[in-house]
């Protein structure tokens, strides 16, 4: 539908402002509810600020807004609001793939001009559009296009959200080139990002600030839940959210580089990405919420059928494990990677193993196959300055035969998910894309995850600057060329541009699952996992690898384990979304336990609808998803470190209709560190009448197949 306008110029309002600096007219627009509205005006100084209120009562106090320049005065106070309007809209549309497929985009718009006032020489413009949902709240800076006005260099940008309470908060810090950190739980005023310095052993890391990086989730004495994020990251650097603690105040902190003094290179016109705040009375709503993704602009690659939503195997814990390796054992003859005979034996990309996890994913509806470590430049790829022309994207290793797997793999119905390692050296991948998604291309594959481990090359650039998010943008939009769909590692938080390019399909950006195998701290605690689904995953889709059934693993580590039981393994296929979901584990882990693997062949990955039943962050969360095509339900509940009983109502189902579940929950004696393996597995009747009470052991959880009848 086009969005109807309701006419306001400037006199949309007549209220007293408390604050005696801010007394005169003030904008306001409400959420469609109006649950939520937003203040806006200028202060006797000319500084522009915003409130955001919640149900009458002010969640985001006096907030000034404003940007500083290296090649200009800064634009924060002298100014006047030259025309403001508020515009209603409704544009519903379709996911092609997602949590659901139906996505309600109805909210109100408040967008105003400002200027400087008549005693500045060369007036310059200012544009800040607010849109408003019964969700929450999204705003952003636009420069319009202006005479003696041609570019900006942003020193920083000055967007600040000044909270009215001490709010638990769960955070990660604002480290400018990785997000793999463990979440702290704290308020709000004891943040301490820096007390994380030191105990970093990550492959990357800047932490400049006492600064969060975002989502940044908050929770306060009455059960306010608020998440702090942004949406639609185009041509611009990262925003961490730099914390007052005494005043309880978040400032936006871009992301910068050591190789300009400013942070921030654009031509006019453009506009900033979105500033966002999700607001909810419980937990389960922040998940529920397509803020974020209404914020970005509609698809613009068309039709993308050509990627379908799969679980999928691979070459890849093995690695983790110890197992085997990535690299073959070549060396670098004359500039070449050669075979000098000195293989070690431990490469794991080999065509024999990858046939392996082929004919076991053809025999479990298991659709893709991934390949890590098939490629020459392994032996090189970490832990060395100069890693540019390291790794090629077209030329396997002597034992991977590239024309046999894909031959084989198409036989039996699976398809090969490409592997691109740059080890951070972005010029080499940037000059190779073309040729590499070509070979994609040829060879029918449709996925592609990469990675971007270590420091940026070029140095002084950090992996969430301007740079970096061109990067990372222009590959997925190049990829889109070649009918290649993207799950990058080591990556730029997500925005919403699912929604724009919805060949960008998952990501990481979190602490995954491979730290369970060798990080020096034991791993992720059982809480993780309960904080992740109510933080990260608010952001976009996330590449967990779920589905380790060897937890202990003591034949290969034995200082590390997996901190859940199997059941949670298996329920996290439906709490952590993701269209691409991998089985994990080792193929013969997954043969010797048939009965709890059955889960894995039977959830979907694409789906129709979503609830979330329950959940509070940190501590536990039970989502029901519905697959797209079958009307089948699956549903996930998991816990933290502390046993809990769930009383499952299923009105959500169809009516009328039975449905056969088969319920995998913790056995009697589960526990995340003594008892993993112990596991209940039952079938059942059920309709949308019915009620089910089920108990979570420590580190626990449980997944339910509904299949209609």
């Amino acid at each position: 539908m086009k969005a109807s306008l309701i006419a306001f110029v400037l006199c949309l309002c007549l209220l007293s402002c408390k604050n005696t600096k801010t007394e005169g007219i003030i904008l306001e627009a409400y959420s469609p509810d109006k649950n939520i509205k937003v203040d806006f005006n200028v202060d006797t100084e000319g500084k522009p600020f915003y409130v955001v209120s919640y149900k009458n009562e002010i969640i985001v106090d006096t907030s000034y807004l404003g940007m500083e320049f290296t090649n200009a005065n800064a634009l924060k106070s002298g100014l006047v609001i030259e025309e403001a309007n508020i515009q209603t809209f409704k544009d519903d549309w379709e996911m092609p793939w997602g949590e659901k497929l139906k996505v309600e985009n109805q909210g109100t718009s408040l967008k105003i001009r400002l200027k400087e006032n008549d005693s500045i020489e060369a007036q310059r413009k200012l544009e800040i559009t607010f849109k408003i949902y019964n969700d929450g709240v999204g705003f952003r800076y636009h420069f319009p296009e202006q005479n003696n006005w041609t570019e900006a260099l942003i020193k920083d940008e000055h967007t600040e959200f000044n909270l009215t309470e001490d709010y638990k908060t769960f955070w990660i810090p604002g480290d400018w080139d990785i997000y793999e950190h463990l979440y702290s739980t704290t308020k709000l005023s004891e943040i301490d990002a820096k007390s994380y310095i030191p105990k970093t052993n990550l492959a990357q890391t800047y932490i400049p600030e006492n600064a969060v990086n975002t989502p940044v989730t908050m929770v306060g004495m009455n059960g306010l839940h608020l998440s702090f994020h942004e949406a639609a990251l185009v041509d611009y650097s990262g925003m961490t959210l730099k914390v007052d603690t005494m005043n309880l105040n978040l400032k936006s902190n871009l992301v910068g580089s050591e190789n300009t003094a400013y942070k921030v290179k654009r031509s006019l016109p453009f506009s900033t990405p979105w500033r966002t705040i999700q607001i909810a009375d419980n937990a389960p709503d922040l998940i529920e919420s397509d803020l974020i993704v209404n914020l970005n602009e509609p698809n613009k690659l068309g039709d993308v059928s050509w990627f379908t939503p799969m679980k999928y195997t691979g070459v890849w814990w093995e690695m983790h494990l110890g197992k085997s390796s990535w690299d073959y054992g070549m060396e670098m003859v004359d500039g070449k990677w050669t075979d000098t005979g000195k293989a070690h034996g431990k490469h794991g990309a080999t065509t024999e193993n990858v046939k392996n996890f082929i004919d076991f994913s053809a025999r479990n509806n298991i659709k893709g196959v991934l390949v890590e470590g098939w490629n020459t430049g392994w032996e090189r790829w970490i832990g060395f300055e100069d890693r540019e022309g390291v790794f090629d994207f077209v030329t396997p290793y002597p034992d991977y035969d590239l024309d046999e797997v894909t031959s084989y793999a198409k036989a039996k119905g699976v398809e090969i998910i490409m592997h691109h390692e740059t080890s951070a050296a972005t010029q080499t991948y940037e000059k190779q894309q073309d040729t590499a998604y070509a070979l994609m291309q040829q060879y029918g594959m449709h996925a592609v995850k990469s990675g971007y481990v270590g420091k940026i090359i070029p140095k002084g650039e950090y992996h969430h600057g301007q740079y970096m998010v061109n990067q990372y943008n222009n590959a997925a939009i190049k990829a889109a060329e070649y009918e290649v769909a993207v799950n990058a590692h080591e990556p730029i938080k997500a925005t919403g541009l699912r929604r724009t390019y919805p060949n960008i399909i998952s990501r990481e950006g979190l602490r995954g699952q491979e730290f369970n195998a060798w990080a020096g701290d034991g791993g992720n605690p059982p809480e993780h996992l309960p904080i992740v689904a109510f933080t990260r995953m608010l952001a976009g889709p996330i590449d967990f690898t779920p589905g380790i059934f060897n937890i202990k693993f003591d034949e290969y580590r034995k200082d590390n384990q997996v901190n859940t039981t199997l059941a949670q393994q298996l329920a996290l296929y439906v709490v952590i979304y993701s269209p691409v979901q991998m089985a994990a584990d080792l193929v013969k882990h997954y043969e010797a336990n048939p009965e709890p693997l059955q889960f894995i062949k039977d959830v979907g990955v694409d789906w129709e609808e979503s609830k979330v039943l329950n959940g509070e962050v940190g501590d536990y969360v039970t989502i029901a998803r519905k697959e797209r095509g079958t009307g089948n339900w699956f549903v996930g509940g998991i816990t933290d470190e502390n046993s809990r009983t769930f009383e499952i109502n299923f009105d959500f189902l169809e009516t009328d209709v039975t449905y056969e579940a088969k319920i995998y929950k913790d056995g009697d004696n589960a526990h995340w560190n003594n008892n993993p393996l112990d596991i209940s597995i039952e079938k059942i009747d059920l309709n949308s009448t019915s009620k089910l009470n089920i108990d979570l052991a420590e580190g626990g959880g449980f997944a339910i197949s509904l299949i209609k009848r």
